[in-house]
């Protein structure tokens, strides 16, 4: 086992992965920088959301390594990573799951909530995502009350709320209408500079990607290209982030 660069946050390497004997992932190896915006491209079937859920802890690779902050995700048991979930990454899923039982500001609080933070400090920062996410006026609302806009950013204010320190976002503009989707995008990909997120981001969406400093495309579960996102900052610091198989 190899210790990742030391200036990626993110690093995984050879990542395997069967779906019913089916190779999901065969041979990926990515690394990401501290703040850095990376799309993931790719058809549907490609291995986008697998990719994203092994380097999120959320699955153990068939083989290959996974590294966050140079420890080893893909040795970690179940509960470290599920630890590293709640404190340190976000998570922000193509539907928005939210807890019907919860109203819109709650929804977005829960996070802090489960880390400890106090009851007004996780409401008012959970009203200030939804407020720049446009839906402040829901805060009140349970999700039964919400359409299916209004429940996604709600979805997408939980999940920034926290600060996390990596955010992995797997079509999280595809239950909204493409201007929606754009203009909530730039909201998250500000959010994300501002408070230097590290950001993974599926997507098929040509427009979307272009909102990233650089993307990879998948295809049949492999890399197929690594090119800097047009109109995102192309500098050698970017470039050096590699995908290989």
């Amino acid at each position: 086992m190899v210790a990742p660069p030391d200036n990626d946050v993110l690093w995984a390497r050879g990542l395997h992965h069967m779906h019913g004997g089916t190779a999901a992932l065969a041979g990926v190896s990515v690394g990401v920088r501290e703040g850095e915006i990376l799309a993931v491209t790719g058809p549907r079937g490609s291995g986008k959301t697998t990719l994203l859920r092994c380097l999120s802890g959320q699955l153990v690779p068939t083989e290959g390594e996974v590294w966050f902050n140079s420890a080893p995700v893909h040795t970690l048991s179940s509960p470290s990573r599920e630890r590293l979930r709640l404190d340190r990454f976000g998570w922000i899923d193509t539907e928005p799951h939210l807890v019907p039982e919860l109203t819109a500001w709650e929804n977005a609080a829960l996070p802090l909530l489960l880390r400890g933070v106090g009851h007004r400090s996780a409401k008012h920062t959970a009203i200030e995502w939804l407020d720049r996410l446009d839906v402040g006026m829901c805060a009140r609302r349970r999700p039964a009350r919400l359409d299916q806009s209004q429940r996604q950013r709600t979805a997408i204010a939980r999940a920034l709320a926290t600060t996390p320190q990596m955010l992995f976002a797997d079509e999280p503009t595809a239950p909204l209408h493409r201007a929606d989707g754009t203009q909530v995008l730039r909201t998250l990909t500000t959010a994300a500079r501002s408070h230097q997120i590290t950001v993974v981001l599926a997507t098929h969406d040509p427009e979307i990607a272009a909102l990233a400093d650089r993307t990879i495309e998948l295809l049949d579960g492999r890399p197929s290209d690594a090119t800097p996102a047009s109109g995102a900052p192309d500098t050698e610091s970017r470039a050096a982030c590699s995908l290989s198989v």
